[in-house]
């Protein structure tokens, strides 16, 4: 029983553990910005300067800080309290509103600022500098504990940074799953964003290229990469060519298509809208590349746990011959899983052309084994006929938290590799003793 519910929740826990371990080491001093920090500053200067105070408000111009200036004006007019002069900007900004206030005889009760603006020198001596200006309280808003790794718009980031990995593990985890391997697919990446970019740029207009003709280009790159995984599928059934040795071909093959096609060079003349989906959020911010990798996720779970096909899959790769005696079309389920899993390559070259708004035959280095270590961390055997689609998921992002919190710890790239490499082996090695 114990040994069960760790193989089906062990890497959910392995990735809350990882969570909670680099919320712990990246727990630092935060400041609130934008409208937060005012909220925060307007109920201090109703508490400590009592009715109709006389206010400065100053913000520096850093993002946020122009949100943090409006909502202050606004809120701070609706208590009764008298704003008398709004600077954003820099040190200079707020010395020469002082100095205007202090030559036309005003006052100030309250100096409201953020954290930022609060710490400039112009502040640090005003009864000397400015003494008939009164003695100001600087207002900023209180400091607060709080992980940095547990930022919304780290956890955003982390999530939209594995989609392209977690997507092409969809097809990875069919294809190991069958008991095969499917090494082109950083390749299929790159060659899709440039078949992409370049009918965008060469047919359709470039930079002015319609919605509808961005489509096409998408539906035509992926359409490529699925008939180079179509050959693949067939060298591997019809040939009896080891998957290790097509896909090792495809990908050098996938990889020089792309360099040819591009010349070289990266392509970058395509519209602004095409970021849409790589970039681009639904109104609860949520990045739209995360939301394709959901519902792919979802579709993948039912085909895998709910369907004939995936009860296929498992069968062939469990016991291929036995498979074969049963009635199950091995070669048809083998030839589907590569063709998937060349689609979803295709599919994550899209995406990465979109999020960088360009076509290049260098992207997707090194991808193929991000791919496959996010599969098998994930509690895919290697030997075919075990895993799931929820454990490939949370094996990307057991990958994703683990860079994602090293970059915020200052760990450098070399040592990344190593922990990264040594993760992977002890899935492996885990994955041998379960089954001993």
């Amino acid at each position: 029983m114990k040994q069960r519910l760790f193989a089906d929740y062990g890497m959910v826990l392995v990735l809350l553990l990882l969570c909670g371990t680099f919320s712990v080491v990246t727990t630092s001093e935060q400041s609130p910005t934008g409208e937060a920090a005012a909220k925060q500053v307007v109920a201090a200067i109703g508490g400590e300067c009592g009715r109709e105070p006389r206010v400065l408000v100053v913000a520096g111009d850093q993002p946020g800080d122009a949100a943090f200036a409006a909502r202050l004006d606004r809120d701070l007019a609706a208590t009764g309290a008298r704003v008398l002069k709004t600077v954003t900007g820099g040190p200079k900004e707020a010395r020469d509103a002082l100095a205007e206030i202090a030559g036309g005889g005003g006052t100030i009760d309250a100096i409201a600022c953020t954290q930022t603006a609060g710490k400039w020198l112009v502040f640090s001596d005003l009864a000397t500098d400015f003494p008939t200006v009164g003695t100001p309280r600087l207002v900023v808003p209180r400091s607060y504990r709080w992980p940095n790794f547990l930022k919304a718009e780290n956890l955003l980031n982390i999530a939209n940074q594995i989609a392209v990995i977690a997507i092409i593990a969809i097809g990875m985890t069919m294809v190991i799953i069958t008991g095969g391997i499917d090494l082109s697919v950083g390749s299929l990446l790159a060659l899709s964003a440039v078949v992409t970019a370049g009918i965008i740029r060469d047919y359709l207009g470039g930079p002015e290229a319609s919605t509808g003709g961005m489509l096409l280009a998408c539906v035509a790159a992926i359409a490529a990469c699925g008939l180079v995984g179509a050959f693949t599928g067939l060298m591997i059934t019809r040939c009896g060519i080891p998957p290790f040795i097509v896909t090792l071909a495809m990908m050098l093959v996938s990889s020089g298509m792309a360099y040819i096609l591009a010349k070289g060079q990266s392509i970058y003349q395509i519209p602004d809208s095409f970021v849409w989906l790589g970039r681009g959020a639904n109104l609860l911010s949520v990045p739209n590349a995360v939301v394709l990798m959901l519902l792919l996720y979802g579709l993948a779970h039912v085909v895998m746990s709910r369907t004939t096909l995936g009860r296929y899959l498992y069968a062939v790769g469990g016991n291929r011959e036995a498979a074969h005696l049963s009635g199950v079309p091995v070669d048809r389920v083998l030839f589907f899983a590569y063709v998937a899993c060349a689609v979803l390559a295709g599919l994550g070259g899209v995406i990465m052309a979109s999020q960088l708004k360009s076509g290049s035959p260098t992207y997707g280095g090194m991808y193929e084994l991000y791919v496959i270590a996010a599969v098998v961390v994930g509690g895919t055997s290697l030997r075919g006929g075990e895993g799931s689609m929820l454990g490939t998921l949370v094996g990307a992002f057991i990958i994703a938290v683990i860079q994602n919190g090293m970059n915020l710890t200052n760990v450098e790239s070399y040592t990344q590799k190593v922990v990264l490499g040594l993760v992977i082996l002890g899935a492996v090695l885990l994955d041998r003793f379960r089954h001993r």
